[in-house]
C-alpha cells in the first residue's frame, strides 16, 4: 500500500533515466540570464548618456555650469543731455529704479507663475511680461527688463516680495527727464524701449535699452545713447554676489547742443497758448534755429515710463500733438507777396520804380477779384508791400507768370529746395506752388487764369510751411542768400549749412525791405511799433479757410537796419495777420532783444 502511495504522490531519483534533468530547474538560469541583458543595456545607456555629456555636449555644459555661479550684469549707459545753445538743460538723467527678471534662474513654466505674481504689482499684463521674456533665450544668463523707472507706490511693495522670487531683482537706473516739460517737445522728441526690430537692426544692443523714438532723440541717438558696460560677478545657488571678477564701465553718451534758445522758445510757445499753429525763429545768417515750436504739443515725461490708458487717452482728446505744425504747409496769404514781388522784378517785366493803377478790384475770366478796400490810386512795391494791396499783386502775377513766381519761390526756400534732412525731425513736408504743367499732373486739372491770379497773392493751391516762411523772409534780410535751417551747433559754419545765393538783384531786394520795414512804422503791423523792441520789418497775412475762420499768419525780421533773426508765426483760424500772429512775432523779439530798461522820469537831467 505504502509503495503504490509513494508512486502516486511522487518519484525518486532511481526512476528517472539517464540524462534527464527536473523542468523547473532550468528556470532561475532564464531569469538570470534576463537580468544580465537588463542589467547590461541600463548600463550602456548611462554610459553612452555619459560619453553624450561629457564628450560630445562637454564644452556646452562646462559653460552652462561656469554661467550658474558666474554672471555678466549689464551696466546702462547714461544718455547725453540735451542742452540749447546757451548750455542749459532741455533732456537731462534723474535716478529712479528698474525690475529684471534673469530668464536662467526659472524655468518657462515658473516664468507664468512669476508672471501671474509680479502683474498686479508692477501693473502690468501677465502676459505682456511672458512676451519679453519670450524673446531671449531661455536659458539666457542676460536679465531682461521688465519695467523702468517705478514709482514709490510700487516700488516699496514690490520690494517686499523680489526677495522670495528666485531670479527677480530691483536695480537703481538713470532715468530720462525733460525738465522743462512740453517745452520744444517736437524737438526733443521721446525714448522708448528698443523694440524687437531695433534688437534685430542693431545687435549690440542689450534687452532693455533706450533709445530715441522721435526727434533729435531719435536722429541723434548714436551719440546720445553711450555704451553699456558689464560687471562679471560670482553668485552662490541664492543669487547673492560672492564677488567682482572683471568690469567694463559704461561710456554715457555725449552731450548734444542744440541752436535752440531756451527763454526765445519758452516766450513763443506761451505767447502762442492754446491755440493750434507754429512759431519759427532763425538766424538770418547762419540758418540756425532759435526757435521752433507748435501746438497742440505733448509731455515727452509721459514715455520716460510705461504709459498709462488714461495718459494715452489725454492725448487722443488733443488734435494731433505730435504733428509738428512748423513743417506742415499752410495758405501763406499775404506774406506771399514777397515772393510775387521778387517775381515781378525778376522777371525784367517790372523795376523796383514801377508804379501801378490799384483798384476796387480787377475783372479775370469773369470773376472780380477784389482789393481790400477801393483802392490806393497809383502805388509802387513799397507802398504795394505796406498797404498790402491785392489788385497790384494780380496784375504782378499775371504779368510775371505761375512758371517764374514758382521759380522764384523755389529760390526763397519754399518746397523742394529746402533740405529738411538737415533738421533730422523727420515727418517735414514742403510746401507747394504748382504750375500749369505740374497742376495736370497732380490735380487731372487745366490751369485757368484764376489760379495766377490767386496765386499771386499766396491763395489758392500754395502752401507754405512755417518753417519756409521763415527761410523766404531771412533770404531777403540777409541779402539774397537762402539759408539752410539746422538744429545742431556744431553744423552751423559747416559746408553742408553754407548759405545759397539766390540771385535776386540788390535793387530788388532793398525796395522789398523798405516795403517790409513800412509795413511795421506805417502800415499794417504797426502794432509792432511802440518803443519796446528795436524797429523791425514784416509783413502780415491772411489765408482764407472754407468754412472756417481765417488762417492768420506774419513774417518779419529784426533789426530792420541790421536784420539778426528772422521769425515766422501761424495761428490756425486766427483771424487777422496783425490781430493773433503779430503780437507773438513780438514776444519771441522781445525774448531775443531783451525788454528795454525803464527809465526814472523823476531823475531830471540838466541842461
Amino acid at each position: 500500500m505504502q509503495r503504490q502511495i509513494s508512486s502516486i504522490s511522487g518519484f525518486r531519483a532511481s526512476d528517472l533515466t539517464l540524462g534527464e534533468t527536473p523542468r523547473k530547474q532550468s528556470r532561475p538560469i532564464q531569469r538570470a540570464i534576463v537580468l544580465m541583458l537588463i542589467a547590461t543595456g541600463l548600463l550602456s545607456l548611462h554610459v553612452g548618456r555619459l560619453v553624450q555629456l561629457q564628450l560630445v555636449e562637454g564644452k556646452q555644459n562646462r559653460e552652462r555650469a561656469e554661467n550658474n555661479r558666474v554672471r555678466e550684469v549689464p551696466k546702462p549707459a547714461n544718455r547725453g543731455h540735451i542742452v540749447d545753445r546757451q548750455g542749459k538743460l532741455l533732456a537731462a538723467n534723474n535716478l529712479a529704479r528698474s525690475i529684471y527678471l534673469w530668464p536662467k534662474e526659472q524655468t518657462p513654466e515658473q516664468w507664468k507663475v512669476t508672471a501671474d505674481k509680479l502683474s498686479p504689482l508692477l501693473k502690468i499684463p501677465a502676459q505682456e511680461i511672458l512676451e519679453k521674456l519670450k524673446q531671449v533665450d531661455p536659458s539666457s544668463y542676460r536679465p531682461v527688463r521688465l519695467r523702468q523707472a517705478m514709482p514709490p507706490e510700487v516700488f516699496v511693495p514690490l520690494a517686499e516680495l523680489v526677495g522670495q522670487m528666485r531670479g527677480v531683482e530691483v536695480r537703481p537706473e538713470a532715468r530720462r527727464f525733460y525738465p522743462e516739460g512740453s517745452l520744444a517737445a517736437h524737438v526733443l522728441g521721446y525714448i522708448g524701449e528698443a523694440t524687437e526690430t531695433d534688437l534685430k537692426a542693431h545687435p549690440e544692443y542689450p534687452m532693455g535699452m533706450i533709445v530715441g523714438q522721435m526727434g533729435i532723440e531719435a536722429s541723434s541717438n548714436s551719440k546720445i545713447a553711450g555704451v553699456w558696460g558689464y560687471r562679471l560677478i560670482e553668485t552662490n545657488a541664492q543669487n547673492q554676489e560672492l564677488r567682482l571678477i572683471g568690469e567694463t564701465p559704461p561710456k554715457p553718451g555725449e552731450t548734444v547742443q542744440l541752436t535752440i534758445d531756451l527763454k526765445m522758445q519758452k516766450a513763443a510757445e506761451e505767447a502762442l497758448g492754446n491755440r493750434r499753429g507754429a512759431v519759427v525763429a532763425l538766424d538770418v545768417k547762419t540758418g540756425a534755429v532759435l526757435v521752433l515750436a507748435s501746438h497742440p504739443t505733448f509731455d515727452p515725461n509721459l514715455f520716460t515710463r510705461k504709459i498709462t490708458k488714461e495718459d494715452w487717452q489725454n492725448l487722443q482728446d488733443l488734435e494731433n500733438p505730435f504733428l509738428n505744425r512748423a513743417m506742415q504747409g499752410y495758405p501763406p496769404g499775404s506774406t506771399f507777396k514777397i515772393v510775387t514781388s521778387v517775381a515781378g522784378m525778376e522777371s525784367g517785366k517790372f523795376s523796383p520804380d514801377s508804379i501801378l493803377n490799384t483798384s476796387a478790384y480787377i475783372t479775370v475770366g469773369g470773376i472780380d477779384f477784389n482789393e481790400h478796400s477801393g483802392g490806393y490810386g497809383d502805388i509802387g512795391f513799397r507802398e504795394a508791400l505796406a498797404f498790402s494791396s491785392n489788385t497790384f499783386f494780380y496784375q504782378i502775377g499775371m504779368s510775371a507768370g505761375p512758371e517764374a513766381i514758382a521759380k522764384w519761390g523755389h529760390r526763397l526756400g519754399i518746397g523742394k529746395d529746402t533740405d529738411l534732412k538737415l533738421l533730422g525731425l523727420g515727418g517735414g513736408a514742403h510746401g507747394q506752388m504748382p504750375t500749369p504743367e505740374e497742376k495736370e499732373k497732380i490735380y487731372k486739372e487745366p490751369w485757368y487764369a484764376g489760379d495766377t491770379v490767386t496765386m499771386s497773392i499766396g491763395q489758392g493751391l500754395v502752401l507754405v510751411t512755417p518753417l519756409e516762411a521763415a527761410v523766404m523772409v531771412s533770404s531777403i534780410a540777409n541779402g539774397g542768400n537762402r539759408v539752410k535751417p539746422h538744429l545742431l551747433t556744431s553744423m552751423t559754419g559747416t559746408p553742408e549749412t553754407k548759405p545759397v545765393p539766390t540771385g535776386i538783384k540788390p535793387g530788388t531786394i532793398e525796395v522789398i525791405k523798405q516795403g517790409l520795414a513800412a509795413v511795421v512804422t506805417e502800415g499794417t503791423g504797426r502794432g509792432l511799433n511802440d518803443g519796446s523792441i528795436p524797429l523791425t520789418a514784416g509783413k502780415t497775412g491772411t489765408s482764407e479757410v472754407i468754412g472756417q475762420k481765417d488762417h492768420s499768419l506774419y513774417v518779419a525780421y529784426g533789426p530792420a537796419e541790421k536784420p539778426e533773426i528772422a521769425i515766422a508765426v501761424v495761428v490756425e483760424n486766427g483771424g487777422f495777420g496783425s490781430i493773433a500772429a503779430a503780437p507773438i512775432a513780438k514776444e519771441v523779439f522781445q525774448a531775443y532783444f531783451g525788454k528795454p530798461k525803464k527809465v526814472d522820469e523823476s531823475v531830471v537831467v540838466s541842461p
